[in-house]
């Protein structure tokens, strides 16, 4: 079975008041693009954008990417997964995972694939060392057309509450580790 991942990165960074989460630096590159450069080192890539002409997507110059944008991105995370899902290949198995998560490095996305690789009929999420539940998340083909039906801001939420998931345990906090306001980037910076 075909792996994609989609990139979640139409959302509008508003808690960062007036700056952008994903143009962040992070290993020398706007988060953007080093969560993409990790990516796709794994799988085809596919990353939601507000605009295909956001800086968002200069950011993104150069890599192998497959840039959809989101007309109605303040619908909230579930316009990002529709748009996105509805952008891959027929019969392609997705790992969701939003772009401002910049402690799950290649090897998680790794981990991730293989788990679901060897049991793909299961969705796959991953959780923190603890069990939390985080991110990112496998759904096998089977689930594009509810993931293309969902709305509102939760995203998969209710879709992921009604299924069995196995569960897939990343090192520390990496799978709920997000970055959304100024603060938590000081703090985050200044323990890394």
């Amino acid at each position: 079975m075909t792996l994609a991942i989609l990139l979640l990165a139409a959302g509008s960074s508003s808690r960062m008041r007036g700056g952008d989460k994903l143009l962040e630096q992070v290993d020398g590159a706007p988060l953007i693009a080093t969560m993409a450069t990790r990516a796709t080192q794994i799988a085809p890539t596919f990353i939601t954008l507000p605009t295909l002409d956001h800086p968002r997507a200069t950011a993104l110059s150069g890599l192998d990417v497959t840039m959809v944008p989101v007309p109605d991105a303040a619908d909230g995370m579930s316009a990002s997964i529709r748009a996105g899902v509805s952008a891959l290949p027929k019969d392609t198995a997705v790992m969701i995972l939003p772009a401002d998560m910049p402690e799950i490095t290649t090897e998680d996305l790794r981990r991730m694939a293989k788990a679901f690789t060897s049991n793909p009929t299961r969705i796959h999420r991953a959780t923190a060392q603890d069990g939390t539940p985080g991110h990112p998340v496998v759904f096998p083909a089977r689930y594009l057309g509810d993931l293309q039906n969902l709305s509102g801001d939760e995203g998969a939420r209710a879709l992921l509450k009604s299924q069995d998931i196995t569960k897939i345990a990343l090192p520390a906090q990496h799978a709920t580790t997000d970055l959304d306001t100024p603060e938590a980037w000081a703090a985050w910076r200044a323990s890394t």
